[in-house]
Formats: structure tokens, C-alpha cells, sequence
């Protein structure tokens, strides 16, 4: 009786050996997953989009002034300068005109108008074009005291750095065409090498009409022109094409103020 229990044991052990012998096989039949890998989670994250890369930085040109008025004289290139305000509607209009034409332009933007059109920023980048400071509030900054100039430069900077990364490509003083001693000092010290002026001026803010715009444009601008221009008036977005056909005429391309210089 005790033989006949022992080989049924032995008979019983067998039959698990070769049952756990056939599941290992099963199992062999897909990869196993190592005992370490942590457990496969219900969801794949999502890849974040990659931020807009930064816009350019203010750049040094050696052996050019601390205040820059116009570019060489030896290359067909101007530069097309914009004071950067007012209704955003212009501004997208003069922006999309000078793409279509295959220019590039240079926009000096004010700090609040960037406050209130914050998107402006990017679409001006996004359109190959420059952008830098044109003061906090377009005061008059020459007439202001240190602290209060450096303010409206700052100002502007800390809000184009926010909307680009950077602090904009150049500066251009509020309400005049030069800089004194002391606010070009202070544009130094924000971190803008050079100040950005203009030999043409093409009036367009006194609102004389589009053929007079186009007029004293064409009467001034040779190689390596800066013309100072502003958003936010009709008759610049009217002169616009006829200023273009001047310059495809005479064989100049209007460039931004980085590609003038360099």
C-alpha cells in the first residue's frame, strides 16, 4: 500500500515537471519582458512643440559711429526704416506689401504699442524683417533726465526681449533723429552698441499725400540710405509700391539695417 501511494506521488510529480516544461514553452513563443522594466504606462506624453527660436541680438560693426545714419555707399542697398506704432492694420498691410515686393524692412518698435499688439512682435520676425526699440512711450527722451530716459529704453527692451528672446537688433531715440551725448550713453548701457538715425526723411507723419512721400523719397535716397518711415499713416501705405518701383528702377534693394551694414 505504501510502494503503491509512493509512485503515485512519483507519477503525479512527473506530470507537474512536464506541465511546467509546456507552459515555459507557451511562454517562449513571445519575448518576456525583463523583471526590472517598469510597467508599460496607459499613455504616450505628448512632444512639446519647440519655442520659437530667439530673435537676433543688437550686433557691434567695428569701425562704424556710435550713431549710424546711413550704410556704404558702394552697394545698391537701403535700408526702409519704420517707427513702429499706431492702428495694426497699417502696420500688417506696409509689411505684407514689402513682402510681396521681396523687400525687407526695419521696424523700431514702441514699447506700449507692443503692450497692446503683442502678436505684432513675431510677425514681424516671422516676415524676415529687423526689429528693435524705439523708447517705452515715444516721449520726447532727449529732453528727459537719465533715469527716466534709460527707463524708456529698458522699458521697451524688457517687453521685446519677453515677445522674442532678444532685445531687438538696434535703437532708435523717440521724438528725434539723433541721440545726445548722454541717451547714447544709456543705449549703450542697455546693451545696444549703436544708434540707429536716417539721412532721408520722408515726412510721411505730416500727412502730405502719397505722391509727395514717394517725392522725397526718390529726391534723397541713394546707395546705402536709411529712410525713416512710419506705420499707422495712409499715405505710406499708398507710396509704398510706388517707392519699391523707384527703387527696382534704379536698380537698389531695400534690405534690412543687419544686411546694409554687413
Amino acid at each position: 500500500m505504501i510502494e503503491t501511494d509512493r509512485r503515485s506521488v512519483l507519477r503525479a510529480g512527473a506530470g507537474l515537471v512536464a506541465a511546467g516544461a509546456l507552459t515555459t514553452g507557451c511562454a517562449a513563443t513571445g519575448p518576456a519582458a525583463p523583471a526590472h522594466d517598469p510597467p508599460p504606462t496607459a499613455h504616450t506624453p505628448r512632444l512639446a512643440h519647440p519655442a520659437p527660436a530667439a530673435a537676433p541680438a543688437p550686433r557691434r560693426f567695428p569701425g562704424l559711429p556710435a550713431q549710424i545714419t546711413h550704410g556704404p555707399r558702394t552697394r545698391p542697398r537701403v535700408a526702409l526704416t519704420f517707427h513702429g506704432q499706431g492702428d495694426p492694420a497699417t502696420a500688417k498691410a506696409l509689411l505684407t506689401q514689402a513682402e510681396k515686393a521681396g523687400a525687407r524692412v526695419t521696424v523700431l518698435a514702441v514699447g506700449g504699442w507692443l503692450d497692446d499688439h503683442p502678436g505684432l512682435a513675431r510677425r514681424i520676425l516671422d516676415g524676415g524683417h529687423d526689429l528693435g526699440n524705439h523708447t517705452h512711450h515715444h516721449l520726447d527722451i532727449n529732453d528727459m533726465s537719465e533715469a527716466d530716459a534709460y527707463a524708456e529704453i529698458t522699458g521697451c527692451a524688457e517687453r521685446l526681449r519677453r515677445l522674442t528672446g532678444s532685445i531687438g537688433t538696434w535703437f532708435r531715440p523717440s521724438r528725434a533723429r539723433t541721440a545726445t551725448p548722454l541717451v547714447e550713453r544709456l543705449a549703450h548701457r542697455a546693451g545696444y552698441p549703436h544708434v540707429l538715425s536716417y539721412d532721408v526723411d520722408s515726412l510721411d507723419f505730416t500727412s502730405p499725400g502719397a505722391p509727395a512721400v514717394t517725392r522725397a523719397i526718390a529726391g534723397e535716397i541713394r546707395e546705402g540710405s536709411v529712410v525713416s518711415l512710419h506705420f499707422g499713416y495712409a499715405d505710406t501705405v499708398a507710396a509704398l509700391p510706388a517707392v519699391l518701383k523707384e527703387l527696382e528702377r534704379r536698380g537698389l534693394r531695400a534690405v534690412t539695417t543687419t544686411e546694409l551694414l554687413t
